[in-house]
């Protein structure tokens, strides 16, 4: 099957190289013409703009749209509009707010145009592992377009089934779901992330006091030299609390056991702010995720070896450095 992707940076490359893998064929497009030289030389169909990559794909179409939420996937979305035919098909994999996805949805549908939002969630490492994919969509369009979404999962592997679970493997199984209308795709994925603050922050907390147990606040007898390094390793193995953001924290553990690179200055996307939106909206109480945005908040100001966990940790999944903060103005 082939597939339109528009941004080529840290996931939209690899999605692209994954499918070509597995027998797909792709038409690639960004701003940067290196990025797109390169996918042509692993096999991609490259185009100098958006009017020629629209002309490129074979009908009925189906382009995916990589690029930063907000502003930037807005143009590409508008843009893309005015160039495709009733029956192609619009995919925002990004990180976009789930009602932006409705409001896009109906505008394409007068136009006889499809809208697809995919959260997507592998980072840096989706080529070799896969891509656990949240797909919002009709059920025709999602139909049409699911065997992108299967090359694109990680399959069932080696992970034991659920006990309870019979017969053939369902999407889920597979790391893909249809998870319901347009919206629904981006608001599973943005409750993801916001669990994601929780799970990384409760690491981040629960590292920085064992890094303090021999804290000269405490009674001499009571002060404890702890190899947070060798902590880390041994959850890795039979724990309760094991995960790939442990095996994470353990791996930059092991490449510098200070963290002393890392500032501390830990940013959010918007997911974590959304999540706690929806939740105000609901009235469901979620005092994790809530805390833990706020410390995220909160490492702007002031560092802690728990923000530096964090950082670590975004750094291993996503690629995500932390900003250049410029030294404070002493003239103030």
């Amino acid at each position: 099957m082939q597939l339109g992707m528009i941004g080529l940076g840290r996931m939209g490359a690899n999605i692209v190289r994954r499918l070509m893998a597995n027998g797909h064929s792709a038409v690639v497009y960004d701003r940067n013409s290196e990025a797109i030289a390169g996918l042509e030389q692993a096999g991609a169909t490259g185009a100098t703009d958006l009017k020629s990559f629209v002309a490129k794909l074979e009908r009925p179409r189906a382009a995916w749209v990589m690029v930063p939420a907000g502003a930037a996937t807005e143009s590409v979305v508008a843009e893309l509009a005015a160039l495709m035919e009733p029956g192609d098909t619009i995919i925002d994999g990004g990180n976009s707010f789930w009602k932006d996805d409705i409001r896009r949805a109906k505008a394409l549908k007068e136009k006889g145009i499809h809208y697809v939002d995919v959260g997507t969630s592998g980072g840096i490492w989706g080529f070799d592992r896969g891509y656990c994919l949240m797909i919002g969509a009709e059920d025709e369009t999602f139909a049409r377009l699911e065997p992108i979404f299967r090359t694109l999962a990680p399959g069932h592997g080696n992970i034991p089934r659920t006990a309870g679970r019979e017969g053939e493997y369902a999407a889920s199984e597979e790391g893909y779901l249809h998870a319901g209308q347009n919206g629904a795709g981006h608001f599973v994925k943005m409750i993801h992330n916001g669990i994601e603050y929780g799970m990384m922050q409760a690491y981040a907390e629960g590292f920085d006091i064992l890094k303090n147990a021999n804290t000269t606040r405490l009674p001499e007898d009571e002060r404890l030299d702890i190899n947070i390094t060798e902590v880390a390793e041994v959850w890795r193995r039979g724990s309760v609390v094991t995960s790939w953001l442990l095996d994470l924290t353990a791996a930059a553990l092991v490449e510098e056991g200070d963290l002393g690179s890392y500032s501390g200055h830990v940013d959010d996307s918007g997911e974590g702010r959304w999540t706690v939106q929806a939740a105000i909206a609901e009235a469901v109480p979620a005092e994790v995720l809530t805390s833990a945005l706020y410390t995220r908040f909160r490492s702007r100001q002031d560092h802690t070896f728990a923000e530096k966990v964090l950082s670590a940790m975004r750094k291993g999944f996503g690629g995500h450095l932390e900003p250049k903060v410029p030294p404070p103005d002493v003239n103030k």
